[in-house]
């Protein structure tokens, strides 16, 4: 059926379609105040070599030269971020930070991208904070730091890597002002009023349907009666003859 036949199904059943768009929007209002916004907070952390390198000097008299350590990136700092991205996501990792499924606290911690097939693109972790409270979320993100520090002297400390050699970890961007989330809302509110037009466009359509059938039947009796659905009228009785 094209628009315009829509339209005018709609407009013969306007009784069915309009209770059931005025529900549909009763709904979608229902849903936009129930759920409730969320606050996010985001901080970017950067891997750092030391400026000496990755090396110590066999002979103490003679140094290695110093470097900035914002020019000295490499690969390793890329698999460095990687494994911290991995290990902060495990679900055991998640339960330790206080984490519940379902809890109004969450964190996540990626490359700043969602392509978890591709987690070391450079020395950077972008660590993110959503919560119920605002404080929670900046709470959560700063927890979530501090832990990402110490997993990394302690994978290094693992690997016997000599201490002035440690990768450091700096706050390029630190925790931001709590931002509220208002797409949760406006998805759930838009959900609710596209399936209440569908529920309505249906029931239209379904008393069309069952309305056709009875109209037919209708008329159908009407011409068995005849006279347009009256009854027939009956004849007079014949008036009788009288002999003179």
């Amino acid at each position: 059926m094209d628009f315009w036949g829509t339209l005018l199904v709609l407009a013969r059943r306007w009784y069915v379609a309009v209770p059931a768009f005025l529900a549909a929007v009763g709904a979608a209002f229902y849903a936009y105040s129930t759920v409730p916004v969320t606050y996010t907070t985001t901080a970017v952390l950067v891997l750092t070599a030391p400026n000496s390198g990755g090396t110590l000097p066999s002979d103490p008299d003679q140094p290695l030269p110093r470097v900035n350590p914002l020019l000295n990136f490499d690969h390793g700092l890329d698999v460095a971020a990687s494994i911290l991205i991995s290990v902060m996501s495990t679900p055991d990792m998640v339960a330790e930070m206080g984490v519940t499924s379902g809890g109004p606290t969450t964190y996540a911690v990626t490359n700043g991208t969602n392509n978890l097939e591709s987690l070391a693109t450079g020395p950077l972790v972008f660590v993110e904070g959503e919560s119920l409270a605002p404080q929670e979320a900046t709470a959560i993100v700063r927890k979530a730091v501090t832990r990402i520090r110490q997993e990394l002297n302690a994978r290094q400390r693992q690997v016997q890597a000599p201490v002035g050699t440690y990768i450091t970890v700096s706050e390029a961007v630190p925790p931001t002002r709590p931002a509220p989330q208002q797409g949760r809302k406006l998805r759930s509110a838009a959900a609710a009023l596209g399936l209440g037009v569908i529920a309505s466009l249906c029931a239209s359509f379904a008393a069309e349907s069952l309305a056709a059938p009875l109209g037919a039947r209708r008329l159908l009796r009407a011409r068995v009666r005849g006279d347009g659905g009256a009854p027939p009228a009956e004849l007079p009785e014949p008036v009788k003859k009288t002999g003179v």
